[in-house]
């Protein structure tokens, strides 16, 4: 089976056993996951990389709904860049886009603006045949989606988290505006978007208020990593990268800041998102698609945060997941080594 992005999108005969999976999961992405209703119109954006699972979804979609179109757009360089402009307003006109694209569509203008005027979305970025057919994909939605909501209500009014790994990682800071729940895999409503697969609870850190070390030692954005990456973090700017690949990651951030006026350059190292994975299936395979969902995980993710009603818009949304963390939220003690306690 194919088991990377690159072989992902290529032409390639596949054994039957592998061909019925990916039928499943695009069923379950149509079905349970969006709900596709017979009148409605859905958009397929794919590229490339991704086109085998972008082609399953579309044959999923047509037998529900006559309304389907599928749009191959060039691979785009990185998560958060905006795809073409004709894709983007072709977004805007559909009742369901599903995204299987190599880079995420999640945090851009186009995303943002489809899902104002009603669209409701599931990206996949980086997804792959593997990821489709097996892990994080094959869990209980409904059962994912009753579990987030019940934890949801115990977090609801809950501000201030710390975080804690053996690995070093000493943080903390408080939440701004509301515990986002929504990360559940059942998209059925006007404007929503979800990724897939999905599992995660996550929230804004209030801007200014992070301070701390945070040590990722999982994954950082598309791989495992062999030793851990240090980051740290004063007013919820990180001023500091050291350890593995530290140089790889300052020229990256450097060079996205580029692209912005000098007074808005800084804001490429907003600490943007904190999280936690809660999804029993999900596995950390080296793709943050999946790896920030693994049920006893969390994360950070640096950049972009506007999709969340921050202010660093930057265009760049970087996620670093960490392994086996204490994560203490108001006065409970939500994950102890990595168990979760719910």
């Amino acid at each position: 089976m194919a088991n990377d992005v690159e072989s992902t999108g290529k032409d390639q005969e596949l054994d039957k056993s592998t061909q019925d999976a990916l039928t499943r999961a695009a069923n379950t992405v149509c079905k349970e996951c969006m709900q596709i209703q017979r009148s409605e119109n859905v958009l397929v954006v794919t590229d490339p990389h991704t086109s085998i699972i972008g082609r399953a979804l579309y044959e999923a979609a047509i037998k529900i709904s006559d309304r389907v179109l599928m749009v191959m757009m060039p691979t785009t360089h990185r998560h958060g860049d905006e795809p073409p402009a004709p894709v983007a307003d072709l977004m805007r006109k559909q009742d369901v886009v599903l995204a299987p694209t190599r880079y995420s569509l999640t945090h851009t203008r186009a995303r943002m603006q489809a899902c104002r005027e009603g669209t409701r979305i599931a990206t996949m970025p980086g997804i792959t045949l593997q990821m489709f057919t097996e892990g994080g994909m094959t869990t209980n939605f409904n059962t994912m989606q009753s579990a987030i909501a019940q934890l949801g209500k115990s977090l609801k009014r809950q501000r201030k988290v710390s975080v804690k790994t053996s690995s070093g990682t000493d943080i903390s800071f408080e939440i701004s505006g509301r515990w986002e729940l929504g990360d559940n895999g059942i998209c059925n409503r006007p404007g929503q978007v979800t990724n897939l697969p999905a599992g995660k609870i996550l929230a804004m850190p209030k801007e200014g208020t992070m301070e701390g070390v945070i040590v990722i030692d999982g994954t950082w954005d598309a791989a495992l990593v062999n030793a851990p990456l240090e980051l740290k973090v004063e007013a919820g700017i990180v001023t500091k990268v050291t350890g593995e690949g530290s140089e790889d990651v300052k020229a990256l951030f450097v060079e996205a800041s580029r692209k912005l006026k000098p007074q808005y350059q800084p804001s490429v190292w907003t600490v943007a998102e904190f999280g936690f994975g809660m999804n029993p299936r999900a596995r950390l395979v080296g793709n943050v698609l999946e790896d920030e969902k693994m049920q006893g995980t969390c994360y950070f993710a640096i950049g972009d945060n506007t999709n969340l009603g921050g202010n660093a818009h930057c265009g760049i949304h970087v996620t670093g997941v960490m392994r086996e963390p204490t994560v203490v939220i108001g006065e409970m003690k939500l994950l102890d080594g990595g168990d979760i306690r719910i």
